[in-house]
């Protein structure tokens, strides 16, 4: 179960609807944080490091259990776009450990959690539910590599609601009786927070109780353009929350629409924002040879170095790099989520 200090970082409101928030979030004996740090004293490599290189080009002894790279890709993003993003880094990674590299492009989040239960996958970069979900379902067979690092060095982003500008909607108070859409089951900033920071402030998030009606998107791009497609009043999303706002700030899904000129930003109003959430893992099967983690590991943190094109396309944006993570960093969403399928099966 989640314990308070979890549930304290979950406040709603912060800098948007303070009366609001003020009024009915969660008391909390000391504020937490979704984004913990590795325990004292183990040293996580980063991006930043100076000892940090690009591994040499060449077939390694791990080709002989591991003769293809897999890779799954998060859905959420139509398919051309995403494996337009995705198709510099394929070949970047066939040319530096000289074997077949596949890209598994899934429909929706559920997808990659699945093809890592069937062994169809070696890794994947995926949102932090997600890993905790894919941790759940595979009895720990998954663990984190590493998160990316945004500008300032941290390691979260933060979930976000938006309306469009002229909705007249400018608070979360003024959403009773809307409609709100999820982006996937299995998003932390498009579902899993955005529902228990709602629960804890005592505003329902099923259809009929708070909002008119909720639904799911298909995926976070997909919710925005149901806002500006005015099927939806709201959607839930994420972003760095670090740069301009008006560029979609420095990464996330508002930036990448942004960027691909799907979204104007002075169309949207973002009317509530979450705490820190840490960054999603890129994640592995644990049965792999430790050799090709290594490799993976540090062909990751030399890549925003060595070619900052290609990760700047697949990581929707820049920041600093890539930091190591440990699985204790992600334990309170193995929690949560354990929490939200009780709360389903107490629903049915």
């Amino acid at each position: 179960m989640i314990n308070r200090r979890h549930l304290g970082a979950l406040a709603l409101g912060a800098g948007l609807a303070p009366q609001f928030a003020m009024a009915q979030a969660p008391r909390s004996a000391a504020p937490a944080t979704m984004a913990p740090e590795a325990a004292a004293g183990t040293r996580m490599r980063r991006t930043v490091d100076a000892d940090v290189a690009f591994p040499a080009a060449g077939r390694r002894e791990w080709a002989a259990q591991v003769p293809q790279i897999r890779i799954g890709l998060l859905g959420g993003e139509n398919e051309a776009d995403r494996m337009g993003r995705f198709g510099a880094y394929q070949a970047l990674l066939q040319e530096t450990f000289q074997l077949p590299v596949r890209l598994f492009a899934a429909s929706d989040y559920a997808g990659v959690l699945q093809a890592f239960s069937a062994g169809q996958i070696e890794f994947a970069s995926m949102g932090p539910s997600v890993y905790a979900g894919t941790w759940i379902d595979t009895n720990g067979g998954v663990e984190p590599l590493m998160v990316a690092e945004e500008r300032d060095g941290s390691i979260s982003y933060i979930a976000v609601m938006v309306v469009r500008a002229d909705s007249g909607i400018t608070n979360l108070e003024q959403m009773r009786g809307k409609s709100l859409a999820w982006a996937d089951a299995n998003s932390t900033s498009g579902y899993l927070v955005p529902r228990f920071a709602l629960r804890r402030a005592n505003i329902g998030v099923e259809s009929g109780q708070y909002f008119s009606r909720t639904g799911f998107a298909g995926g976070h791009e997909q919710g925005i353009v149901a806002v500006l497609q005015r099927q939806f009043d709201a959607a839930v999303t994420w972003t760095s929350g670090q740069g301009d706002v008006n560029e979609g700030h420095s990464r996330g899904n508002l930036r990448a629409m942004v960027d691909k000129g799907m979204l104007n930003m002075r169309e949207m109003r973002i009317i509530w924002q979450s705490d820190p959430i840490i960054n999603g893992p890129i994640t592995m099967r644990t049965n792999l040879p430790r050799a090709f983690r290594d490799d993976i590991v540090n062909f990751h943190l030399a890549l925003p170095k060595a070619h900052p094109a290609i990760y700047q396309q697949i990581e929707r944006g820049g920041g600093t790099g890539y930091r190591e993570v440990t699985h204790a960093q992600f334990q309170f969403l193995v929690d949560m989520r354990r929490e939200e399928a009780a709360e389903r099966r107490r629903r049915s």
